[in-house]
């Protein structure tokens, strides 16, 4: 018998077999599938601690200041005028230089000055010599009158001894003589008196011109810097001597050495000024503080500003700072010495109240806690603490809304 093939039977196990590879597939995938998601317990684990910006409560030295503002102001400035009238036939500074006390800044011209001072000279002389010859004078009429006086008493002495011997005529002429020879002497001398003073006259007459011939040369009344030149060669000066005059200066002259700063101390804090108090003064330009000294006030309170003229020295030696330079002064108020303080930031002030507060801390052990404290100075960046805090307590000074007491944290010290 023949083999007879039963492709019914072919058909059927094929498909018996897909079907059981492909639920081997899908079980594969679904086991899988399920190994990627999160475990119950990893689910399960809690969030990480948030970190907040904390400060350490300190003990301080504590300052409260008002700032005040002005402008730099030359410690001397002075326009330098001529003392006498010329023409300028010299000036040898100019913008910006550095001159000393009594350094040469102009020569003038000025002719006729010295035709005065050679006219006085003269006169000098001529008062000299008639000097000596009213000198000769006294000395012959005190030789005369000697002679005169001699004669007339020995006469008196004759008559006196032996009187009728001498003739009262000749005795008389005798006494005549001596009497006229006093008299020329006492002219001569009188002469001599009014040469010697007219020498005197004369002489200060000449002082008197070469102290004006002095002034062509202009010097500088103290050491400063030149900021701002008026004439040049050959100008025209008049003498600064009169108000009604409108007299051209040389130069400006500023000492910029010492500089002032006039601040406008408001009322309240006027008894707190002391003379030689330290200051501290802010330069905003130069982003640099530099000390000054409370030199002088007015002592009287401006009725139109309620405020008292207070002048601050500032030493600048070496020009760093410019005259014209706005500035700010911390002018202090009050003082704590060993203060516990912690940042402005790190509190939260009780309504209508400017002595209570609370802050929030962090614990040793990272929990949240809130602390209420009394205040006392306040500064432009802390409080004074008096009660409700220890020195190193980390207070927290970042922002608080999404905070709450209990929760854990992990505290990042502020710079």
């Amino acid at each position: 018998m023949g083999f007879t093939p039963d492709f019914g039977y072919f058909q059927v196990v094929p498909t018996r077999v897909w079907f059981l590879c492909s639920l081997a597939v899908l079980f594969l995938l679904t086991g899988c599938g399920s190994q990627t998601g999160p475990s119950p317990a990893q689910a399960a684990s809690p969030a990480p601690a948030p970190t907040v910006s904390v400060a350490q409560a300190q003990v301080r030295n504590l300052t409260r200041e008002v700032l005040l503002t002005a402008e730099f102001i030359p410690f001397q400035e002075v326009d330098v005028m001529a003392k006498v009238s010329g023409y300028v036939r010299e000036i040898g500074v100019d913008v910006g230089d550095h001159v000393r006390p009594g350094q040469r800044l102009a020569i003038l011209e000025v002719p006729e000055m010295r035709d005065d001072l050679v006219r006085s000279e003269a006169t000098i002389a001529e008062a000299e010599a008639e000097v000596v010859a009213y000198r000769d004078e006294v000395r012959r009429s005190d030789s005369a009158h000697q002679l005169a006086h001699l004669s007339y008493q020995r006469l008196a002495g004759v008559v006196k001894e032996r009187p009728g011997l001498v003739a009262q005529q000749e005795i008389d002429d005798s006494q005549t003589r001596d009497q006229v020879a006093e008299s020329q002497l006492a002219a001569a001398t009188s002469r001599l008196n009014a040469a010697q003073r007219k020498v005197s006259v004369t002489r200060a007459d000449l002082a008197r011109v070469k102290t004006m011939l002095a002034y062509t040369e202009v010097t500088a009344p103290f050491a400063g810097i030149i900021t701002k030149r008026y004439a040049n060669t050959g100008s025209m000066i008049q003498a600064g001597t009169a108000s009604q005059t409108q007299a051209m200066p040389l130069v400006r002259l500023s000492q910029s050495e010492l500089l002032r700063l006039i601040l406008p101390v408001p009322e309240s804090i006027v008894p707190l000024v002391r003379l030689g108090q330290t200051i501290t003064v802010r330069v905003p330009t130069l982003n640099r503080t530099f000390p000054g000294r409370v030199a002088r006030f007015s002592g009287k309170v401006q009725s139109a500003t309620r405020t008292m003229e207070t002048e601050i020295d500032v030493p600048n030696p070496g020009f760093t700072l410019v005259a014209g330079m706005y500035a700010e002064a911390n002018f202090p108020t009050d003082t704590r010495t060993g203060a516990l303080s912690v940042p402005i930031t790190a509190v939260d002030l009780k309504p209508g109240s400017d002595t209570e507060g609370s802050v929030m801390v962090v614990s040793p052990d990272g929990v949240l806690e809130t602390r209420n404290v009394t205040l006392g100075l306040e500064t432009a960046d802390f409080f004074e603490v008096r009660s409700g805090l220890q020195d190193g307590t980390n207070v927290v000074t970042g922002n608080r809304a999404n905070l709450r007491v209990g929760q854990h944290v992990s505290p990042k010290l502020a710079q």
